[in-house]
């Protein structure tokens, strides 16, 4: 059995930004950690586990996951609920613990999608992985067509009734969809606390009518992939480097997403950043974070040092009208 010898820094909430949730009572850091990748049983868990808690030392509070986060499915969150129970259950109300249910997580009919069966059956067993009684978030992971949006609508709120989720949200939802669910789940007393979009300075889809419907709707967002899969970074300035994820199998970067345009715009983008005394990777964070319809930025982290690195995106936080020109330049040519 492991004994914790962990005693999270008293000055921990010095260090971080908090920014409003919508119309909630809710705060958010301006950066939480997303547990993607580098958490799941194929990685080191001592690494993630420092990781954590060294996210959790500088005031992030609010710790992303889903059920099928691994690989394999599930094991990110048997790994953090390990860290949870381990080291950080003394600051459990301290915690934002949020967790989704939507695509692929066990075979046949009902481990998919987005039917009361799924989402019930996939609460419960996360709350099992984490070993907690309930999760402060939990979300639609995808918008499914072949169930109809009331059913899925009904389950969240079911967990809220039940007290296995303190509040819901929605994440790759269009402007539509989103609106739809928001007003079922208003109109049933479970209001829509955040929704969780794809964002960057390369995908800037919410811009195309869903800020505007969160807004309307007093709902907070929390943007994913806000690097472009690293694309956003000084990794790529040079080429592929080896051991990199472009450099591995993965469906979501592959060489053929560093055209020769990319890279024009990474490197004048990253020559912008250096006249800021910012990485690339710092500037393109607290870009998203100059949007007041952004409540949080999610980050991955491989490395204690890669999260302080992207922490640093708080220190250099406003944008001049010349910069922001210039970047839109940038990435419309």
């Amino acid at each position: 059995m492991e004994t914790s010898k962990y005693i999270a820094d008293e000055k921990r909430y010095d260090k971080m930004v908090y920014r409003k949730c919508g119309q909630s009572g809710i705060y958010l850091p301006a950066i939480s950690l997303g547990l993607w990748h580098n958490f799941g049983h194929v990685d080191n868990y001592l690494n993630g586990r420092d990781i954590i808690l060294s996210a959790f030392d500088k005031g992030i509070t609010h710790f992303d996951l889903a059920n099928n986060y691994g690989p394999p499915y599930g094991s990110a969150e048997e790994n953090f609920g390990r860290i949870l129970k381990n080291d950080l259950m003394p600051y459990r109300d301290e915690l934002i613990i949020s967790t989704k249910a939507g695509y692929d997580m066990w075979p046949g009919p009902y481990g998919n999608g987005g039917s009361r069966k799924y989402i019930i059956a996939s609460c419960n067993q996360s709350l099992k992985r984490l070993g907690v009684d309930y999760v402060d978030i939990f979300y639609s992971h995808r918008f499914d067509p072949e169930t109809p949006i009331v059913e899925t609508v009904l389950a969240l709120s079911q967990l809220v009734s039940q007290g296995k989720a303190l509040y819901v949200g929605l994440s790759n939802y269009n402007p539509e969809q989103t609106r739809v669910a928001s007003e079922m789940l208003a109109s049933i007393g479970t209001p829509c606390l955040i929704h969780q979009p794809k964002y960057s300075m390369f995908v800037r889809t919410p811009e195309e009518g869903l800020f505007d419907v969160l807004e309307e709707k007093g709902i907070g967002s929390i943007v994913f992939s806000p690097l472009a899969q690293g694309l956003l970074t000084d990794r790529y300035l040079s080429g592929i480097p080896e051991g990199s994820r472009m450099a591995r199998p993965n469906v979501f970067l592959t060489k053929e997403h560093l055209t020769q345009g990319v890279l024009d715009k990474i490197r004048r983008l990253n020559n912008l950043a250096a006249e800021r005394g910012q990485k690339l990777s710092q500037m393109a964070l607290a870009w998203l974070l100059r949007d007041s319809h952004v409540t949080s930025v999610l980050v991955g982290a491989s490395s204690v040092n890669q999260l302080d690195d992207n922490l640093q995106a708080l220190q250099i936080s406003d944008f001049t009208d010349f910069e922001l020109n210039n970047i839109e330049k940038i990435l419309k040519a």
